[in-house]
């Protein structure tokens, strides 16, 4: 088995809506991003890159590289799955937390779930995705941005 741990943050911008876990979540704001900036998405990826010691989401896909620009994150996630599969894993369990003040992602937290299984291929009680706020500290507690972290366990298929 292999285990691996992903972050990423994206700073508010203009916008009605964010996309977290492949969900149109309305807010706000936007968030500036090269592609649609989905921070589940984003930090899954790097776990799941991570476990397989394949790198980080900006060498599979450089913001560089204007294919990228607004860019469905779904399409990334899909390319991490391509790869767990090709390397001989399947997912055990992937485990995300949103850090925000809002939007509040506990509304949408099982549409995001089915969006993230349907896309590794594997049953929705193997993905967890909650929400924590920072009490107000920070960059996500002044509600400058949005933040997620990824642990994955991957299993010998």
């Amino acid at each position: 088995m292999r285990i691996g741990q992903g972050f990423d943050v994206h700073i508010f911008g203009e916008g009605d809506h964010v996309m977290l876990g492949g969900v149109r979540v309305p807010h706000t704001h936007g968030v500036v991003a090269h592609s649609d900036g989905d921070v589940v998405i984003h930090a899954l990826c790097d776990a799941i890159f991570g476990a397989l010691a394949l790198g980080d989401i900006g060498r599979h896909f450089p913001p560089s590289q204007e294919q990228w620009r607004n860019a469905d994150s779904r399409l990334f996630l899909r390319h991490a799955a391509k790869l767990m599969r090709e390397h001989g894993y399947a997912l055990g369990n992937a485990d995300v937390t949103v850090i925000c003040e809002a939007p509040k992602v506990g509304p949408h937290s099982l549409a995001m779930r089915e969006a993230v299984a349907e896309e590794l291929g594997c049953e929705l009680d193997r993905i967890s995705i909650k929400a924590t706020t920072t009490e107000k500290l920070g960059f996500t507690g002044r509600g400058e941005g949005i933040a997620a972290q990824a642990c994955v366990l991957l299993v010998l298929a």
